[in-house]
Order: structure tokens, then sequence, then C-alpha cells
């Protein structure tokens, strides 16, 4: 119904803030309302939700990128909108992007209602649709280091051990397949 909201805060709260614009209060509950101060213009994004329980409410954003990503959240199954503000009030939107695009269900645990089972579901639902959020990767892999990386998995190390290896081989001087193994070998033997 509305896109966004554009006023003077009139109130801010631990869980929303108030909106006044042109004699008119709205009440937006917020991920992040302590950002606001009482006095300031702003340009809030909102998104109106309705359910059973709690009725209607408007939900106030900083940015296009966080009602999306709020969206995104709720469209989880067993995420609402109290969870999904939890959620990215605890942490920056590139963070959470990234944990969610690399699986990290342990992690997503942390937030809190959050448990292992919506972690999974989380990372289910979403891995692969949060590129837009998450921090882009500038280094471009060559094919040799990328052959390099494959060759390491096939000789047993976890996927975890080599990711953890693929920006420390991809700063070096590009070089062929069995050198960067050769350097991947002995970055993990030193652990």
């Amino acid at each position: 119904m509305f896109e966004y909201l554009e006023g003077k805060i009139t109130l801010v709260e631990p869980a929303y803030i108030v909106l006044d614009v042109h004699g008119i209060g709205y009440k937006l509950f917020s991920p992040r309302p302590l950002n606001y101060q009482v006095g300031q213009a702003a340009k809030v994004f909102v998104e109106q939700i309705f359910s059973d329980n709690l009725g209607m409410r408007l939900y106030g954003f900083a940015s296009q990128a966080d009602k999306r990503l709020f969206l995104k959240l709720l469209s989880v199954s067993g995420i609402g909108p109290k969870s999904a503000l939890a959620i990215m009030a605890a942490e920056n939107t590139a963070s959470l992007a990234a944990a969610i695009e690399e699986g990290q269900v342990k992690y997503l645990t942390r937030f809190p209602g959050i448990g292992k089972k919506t972690a999974s579901q989380i990372v289910l639902d979403l891995k692969g649709k949060l590129k837009d959020f998450a921090p882009q990767k500038t280094a471009k892999s060559s094919p040799a280091l990328e052959d390099a990386l494959l060759a390491l998995l096939a000789l047993g190390y976890t996927k975890r051990e080599v990711d953890k290896l693929k920006p420390k081989l991809s700063q070096l001087p590009a070089m062929s397949a069995d050198a960067y193994i050769k350097q991947g070998l002995a970055l993990l033997l030193k652990k």
C-alpha cells in the first residue's frame, strides 16, 4: 500500500519510531529505531502487515534494501515480523546475507528465537537469493587456481579448509595448478 513515508521523527522507542507526516503520527516498528533522533527529518520505507494476533502494523526501514531483506526473511517458514526484525537488528545486511549464502547455520542460531531448525530453513529458502545484499567478491580466480583447489578437495581436505586457502592463494602471482597445490599444501601443513 505505502512505499515510503517522509516526515519528522517525533518519538524514538526501543522497538519503534513515530514519524509525523503532515500532522499524522505513524508508528513504525523498525529493526534499528535507535539510529533515528527526535526532530530528524526522515524518509522511511514501509511495509504494512496484517496478522491475526497483532492486527495491522507498519514496519519502517532506512533503505529499500533493508525492506527487501525483511520481506525475504518473512518468506521463510517459521519467521514472522518480530523474528525478522530481531535478526536485522542484530546484524548488518551484508554480514547477514554473507552468512546465509555461506550456509552458516550455527551463526544464524545466535539470533533471538532462531533455533537450528529455523536457521537451516533460512539457509535452505534464501541461499542464492541474497546476492544483491552480500558484499561482492572482486578477486577473480584463475582456472589453474580452481583446478588446484579441486585437487586439494580430492586429496581429502575439507571444503572449509580449502575455502580458507582460496584468498591466500589468489593473492599469489599467477602460476600453474601444480605450483598452487604445493603452496596450498605448505599452508595446510603449517597448521
